[in-house]
């Protein structure tokens, strides 16, 4: 039986072995706490590691990171490409394209800065057409071209100054894409142009996109328009040759 007298001594004794064991409870968890990365090539692994698991967020905090703070590491030129793939799968295509042509601008001798091309081209591809315009099948034809213009001399620069790249030959598919659609801009306008009777306009709009986008889907309906509006302009000469022409290249044309 435990006397009075004692009683201070054992509550002190519990006291001490209650943080004792706080203390090492503690230390254990400070064991198992992930140590701070301190080199650039951790951090990199890190940052893509998350970027192969979609955790596109982190990724780009952690690429950035090591930006940040290992600028001359050997690492950080690839961090660079790779946080370009990590803004475009995060929808941040502001950030791309500053990433790019600052990549650009910073390394145009880079022997992977086609792939800094190929992605600016990419994400004003991509912006000529938002995901609400794709559900209600919005005409694009009436809005001007400016991002695809844009994307257009991206991947034009990257075809001609590296053919032999592997991005090269989707480029120029998509290039084909985007001349179609700046031709069907050109004449959407000419069209616009002939029903307000302003027929010089027209055929302005249609002689450009007959002479810079030849080959497009569209330009049967150029060749059209440039034969009646010189019919309405009373030019008979240039209205047939016109027509002549549609008919060499198009005879199921009315």
């Amino acid at each position: 039986m435990t006397t009075p007298a004692r009683k201070p001594f054992l509550a002190m004794t519990t006291l001490l072995l209650g943080m004792s064991l706080a203390v090492v409870t503690l230390s254990g968890c400070s064991h198992f706490r992930s140590k701070p990365i301190t080199n650039a090539d951790e951090l990199y692994d890190k940052a893509k590691k998350d970027l192969d698991g979609g955790d596109y967020a982190n990724s780009i905090q952690n690429f950035q990171l090591l930006e940040a703070r290992f600028p001359f590491s050997n690492v950080t030129r690839q961090a660079q490409l790779d946080l370009m793939y990590a803004y475009y799968e995060n929808g941040d295509k502001e950030n791309l394209l500053d990433q790019a042509d600052q990549f650009i601008r910073e390394n145009p001798t880079h022997p992977r800065v086609d792939y800094a091309y190929y992605m600016k081209g990419l994400a004003n591809f991509d912006r000529d057409r938002n995901f609400l315009e794709r559900w209600f099948r919005v005409d694009l034809t009436k809005r001007p071209p400016v991002d695809s213009r844009t994307s257009f001399q991206a991947f034009q620069t990257l075809v001609q100054r590296f053919p032999n790249s592997q991005y090269a030959a989707d480029a120029r598919q998509r290039m084909i894409f985007l001349r179609n659609r700046l031709a069907a801009y050109e004449v959407y306008v000419a069209r616009y142009y002939v029903k307000r009777g302003a027929y010089v306009a027209a055929l302005n709009r249609s002689k450009y996109a007959i002479e810079n986008y030849d080959g497009a889907p569209v330009i049967k309906e150029a060749l059209e328009i440039s034969r009646d509006a010189y019919a309405k302009l009373g030019m008979k000469d240039l209205s047939e040759k016109s027509a002549a022409v549609l008919a060499q290249n198009f005879p199921n044309a009315k």
